[in-house]
C-alpha cells in the first residue's frame, strides 16, 4: 500500500512539475534534458517510482500528440484556426510524411 502510494504521490508531484507546459519549452532543451531524464532515473532506482513510467521525452511526445490529435477532431478547438489549410491536393516534393495533411 505505500509504495503505491508513494507512485501516486512521485506522479502527481514531481512528474507533473517536470513536464508542466513541457510542450512549449522541450524543443529549447538539450543538455538539460539528460539532467531531467537523470531525475527520473533516480527515483526509478530508489523505488520512488515505477519501472514503468514513461521517459520524460515519451511523455512529452504523446502529449504533444494528444493536442494535436484533439484540434484535428474538433472542428471549433481553439486552436484550430491556427492551422493552414489542407496541402493533401498539392504535389509531392519529397517532404517527411505526416499523420495529419496540414
Amino acid at each position: 500500500m505505500t509504495l503505491l502510494m508513494n507512485h501516486c504521490t512521485y506522479r502527481a508531484v514531481i512528474i507533473a512539475k517536470l513536464t508542466y507546459a513541457a510542450s512549449a519549452w522541450w524543443g529549447y532543451t538539450s543538455a538539460d534534458r539528460q539532467r531531467l531524464e537523470a531525475v527520473l532515473r533516480r527515483a526509478k532506482r530508489t523505488g520512488l517510482c515505477s519501472n514503468d513510467e514513461l521517459i520524460l521525452a515519451e511523455r512529452v511526445d504523446r502529449t504533444d500528440d494528444d493536442l494535436c490529435e484533439k484540434v484535428l477532431s474538433n472542428p471549433h478547438h481553439v486552436l484550430r484556426h491556427i492551422l493552414p489549410e489542407e496541402i493533401a491536393g498539392l504535389p509531392y516534393y519529397g517532404l517527411k510524411n505526416r499523420r495529419q495533411s496540414y
